[in-house]
């Protein structure tokens, strides 16, 4: 016989009306309190009736996710950890990639709009007012890009990044270069400046060019001709081309360059040497900007508020996720014979 909602609130000790609420409005119920009945539906075996939800609100129960490359190995952990955390909340996923074309994602968006209940863009490439447009349309979460107005999931560098530079740092590395391949609006670049600038270490930018393996291997041999002992790339995937390129060169690393990727993708772990990198928890993210989206969609259509999140000064709610260093075999001491901490324009 099939568990009923009425066993489900017995077993965690709230209402009928408490539980369907984390179903289908969970930006409405504390967070403790949903993840008891979560557990408590799990436990039981219990699952609710989609088609009913979709009778009753209209709804799709499907969310969309667009990113800007799927085959960038950040992605896929973070696609799977997203399902999965939609799945315990009765949503489905569709996921689509941009290639970090405006235009793409234009179309993606298109076809994915009498599809989805909301929309989770991630550094989108579209003009800000566009995106107010698409957001007053419908609910619109952005990670890792800001628009004032849209609700937000940021990214922080800053403690990974500060512990990264103190531990380049502390290996006696003074002069060092940060391969730029983010566009202009996200801004990544400004706040790696100034954790390099606050420790007192030179810091040569090259780029911005496209966040690709190649661009790594192209930005390797500048690096080099710079006479950084220490790169940091914009992600994993261009530090392995750095990596790659290095090793074609004869370039010991770490014995001459230490190199220092972002994301810590499965990658990092495996490739010769392992990678140091800044890790950002592909779990959190899902599991944050899921929530968010939902909490979005719920106060459009039923007029709640979202809970228990950071606002902007207009109300805008917004999430933030951290990072840590993860140090690695790529990373060691400056070779004695490097030169010293260049001036503040890179000469």
């Amino acid at each position: 016989m099939a568990v009923t909602i009425r066993e489900v609130a017995s077993a965690a000790g709230v209402s009928v009306s408490t539980v369907s609420r984390a179903f289908t409005a969970p930006g409405q119920v504390q967070a403790k309190t949903r993840q008891r009945i979560l557990d408590a539906a799990a436990g039981l075996g219990y699952s609710p009736n989609p088609a009913a939800r979709s009778l009753r609100g209209g709804s799709t129960g499907t969310l969309g996710l667009i990113v800007p490359d799927i085959t960038n190995p950040f992605f896929p952990p973070i696609v799977k950890a997203m399902q999965a955390r939609a799945r315990r909340l009765d949503y489905t996923v569709l996921v689509a990639d941009s290639d970090e074309r405006e235009q793409d994602e234009l179309d993606t968006i298109t076809a994915f709009s009498q599809r989805v209940d909301g929309l989770i863009l991630w550094a989108s490439t579209l003009a800000e007012d566009r995106l107010r447009e698409l957001a007053a349309r419908m609910p619109v979460v952005i990670v890792n890009r800001h628009v004032p107005g849209i609700p937000e999931v940021r990214i922080s560098l800053s403690a990974g990044m500060s512990q990264a530079v103190e531990h380049l740092g502390a290996y006696g590395h003074r002069r060092c270069a940060y391969i730029n391949a983010s566009r202009p609006e996200l801004n990544r670049s400004r706040p790696i400046r100034e954790s390099f600038e606050a420790m007192g270490l030179s810091l040569v930018e090259l780029g911005p060019y496209e966040p690709r393996f190649e661009t790594g291997v192209h930005a390797a041999t500048l690096a080099a001709s710079h006479g950084a002992t220490a790169v940091v790339a914009h992600n994993d995937l261009v530090a392995l081309g750095v990596l790659h390129q290095l090793a074609g060169l004869g370039v010991s690393v770490p014995g001459d360059v230490s190199v220092v990727g972002i994301d810590d993708t499965l990658l990092a772990s495996v490739s010769t040497p392992s990678l140091t990198t800044i890790r950002i928890d592909p779990e959190e993210v899902a599991g944050r900007a899921g929530d968010l989206l939902i909490e979005t969609i719920n106060s459009r259509t039923n007029g709640s508020r979202t809970a228990g999140h950071r606002t902007t000064g207009d109300g805008t709610p917004y999430v933030e996720i951290g990072s840590r260093l993860i140090p690695r075999a790529s990373t060691g001491p400056a070779p004695a014979s490097a030169p010293p901490a260049a001036g503040p324009d890179g000469k």
